[in-house]
């Protein structure tokens, strides 16, 4: 029979008042107040990666992480998180390679019913996010449960992310959508390179 841990990170409904679920979640605050009081960079990033599933190399997050219990946060190589990073991992999150985040942004992979007395009931369940290689969110991105981001996706500042996009898009907004198809093909690359020849020689 599956453990209310099991259920809820399968995106199944699942008792939030669970004792193992408690002890994680309360667990989690204490050692993430901890952690996000070290000043010194590498003591605090390596704090974080004791915390979370799994994350690659080049590991980089400011002060302000903040999730539910890390058991379902997967990041890879190399990771930029600006201040107050939220990641509510009721389901995987999964971060891609190269991925840079800006201040105050949210992934909220809880979902909650729209019936009311599902809700008074407690009804708990959640969607997981996954987002590709190349990401670049600006501040104050929301990222809602149950959403995919392809590779090399630029997301505005402020943007509300409701749905899943493909590859090579900006999106800005709420609901955010597609304003420009980035080129990614080797003349883009070669135009990016010329505008900026010492970055990319």
């Amino acid at each position: 029979m599956a453990t209310e841990r099991e259920k809820m990170t399968a995106g199944q409904p699942y008792d939030q008042f669970d004792a193992e679920l408690i002890a994680r979640r309360v667990a989690a605050r204490k050692q993430l107040r901890a952690v996000n009081q070290l000043d010194d960079n590498d003591q605090r990033n390596a704090g974080y990666r004791k915390l979370i599933a799994d994350s690659g190399d080049d590991f980089f997050v400011e002060a302000g992480l903040e999730y539910d219990y890390g058991w379902n946060v997967h990041i890879g190589n190399h990771f930029y998180g600006n201040y107050n990073m939220t990641l509510l991992d009721t389901c995987p999150i999964t971060i891609g390679e190269h991925c840079y985040f800006g201040p105050n942004v949210g992934l909220y992979t809880p979902v909650h019913p729209l019936n009311a007395m599902a809700r008074v009931k407690d009804v708990e369940m959640g969607a997981p996010i996954t987002i590709g290689d190349n990401a670049w969110f600006g501040g104050n991105v929301t990222v809602l449960p149950g959403v995919t981001l392809g590779n090399n996706v630029v997301v505005g500042a402020g943007a509300v992310v409701t749905k899943s996009f493909g590859d090579d898009v900006v999106l800005v907004g709420n609901p955010a959508h597609v304003i420009k198809q980035i080129d990614n093909s080797p003349a883009g690359d070669a135009a990016a390179k010329a505008k900026w020849p010492e970055k990319l020689d």
